[in-house]
C-alpha cells in the first residue's frame, strides 16, 4: 500500500536503506529526471530547428544526444520507484523543477544550437557529477553508478558537440 509523505507517495521497497536516505535519493532524482526531460526536449527543438552547412550532420547527432537524454530519464526514473517513490516525469513538472535554463527559441544556425547545447548538456552532466558524490554519502552505490553512466554518456556528447565548436 501506498503511503503519503508531505507531497510524496512512497511505496514499500525492500532495498536495505533507511526510510530518510530513501526520501533524499529519490528527491536527487527526481530533480534530475526534471532537467534531463527538460533538457532532451531542448535537443529536440535543436533538432527540428536547426538550418545551415552542417544541417545534416548536425541533425542527427542532435537526435543521438536526445535519445542519450531519454535513455536517462528512464534509468533515474526506474530507480526513484525501485526505492519506493514516484518518478515525476510529466512535461510540467520538468518545466517548473528544471535547473536547465530555457533555449533561445531565436537560434536558427547550427552554431549557436550547438553552443546551447554545450551550456545545457554541460549544466546536466555536472549536476548528475554532484549526484554521484551524493549518493555515495547516502550509501547508494547503485544510484551512484546510474549518474556515472549518465555522466559518461553526457561526457561523451559534450565531446561530440564541443568539436563543432573547436578548431
Amino acid at each position: 500500500m501506498p503511503t503519503q509523505t508531505e507531497n510524496a507517495v512512497r511505496f514499500n521497497s525492500g532495498v536495505d536503506l533507511s526510510d530518510d536516505t530513501k526520501s533524499k535519493l529519490i528527491d536527487l532524482l527526481n530533480a534530475r529526471l526534471a532537467d534531463t526531460i527538460d533538457l532532451k526536449s531542448q535537443v529536440k527543438h535543436a533538432h527540428w530547428n536547426v538550418k545551415g552547412a552542417q544541417f545534416h550532420q548536425l541533425h542527427l547527432l542532435f537526435d543521438d544526444v536526445a535519445g542519450h537524454a531519454d535513455d536517462a530519464a528512464d534509468l533515474i526514473a526506474e530507480r526513484a520507484v525501485q526505492l519506493g517513490g514516484v518518478a515525476h516525469g510529466t512535461a510540467r513538472i520538468a518545466a517548473a523543477t528544471s535547473s536547465i535554463p530555457e533555449y533561445d527559441l531565436n537560434a536558427v544556425d547550427g552554431h549557436d544550437h550547438v553552443k546551447a547545447l554545450v551550456e545545457r548538456l554541460g549544466k546536466l552532466s555536472n549536476a548528475s557529477r554532484r549526484g554521484i558524490d551524493e549518493a555515495d554519502k547516502l550509501g547508494d552505490k547503485a544510484t551512484s553508478d546510474i549518474f556515472t553512466e549518465i555522466v559518461r554518456a553526457a561526457d561523451k556528447d559534450l565531446w561530440f558537440l564541443e568539436a563543432h565548436l573547436q578548431g
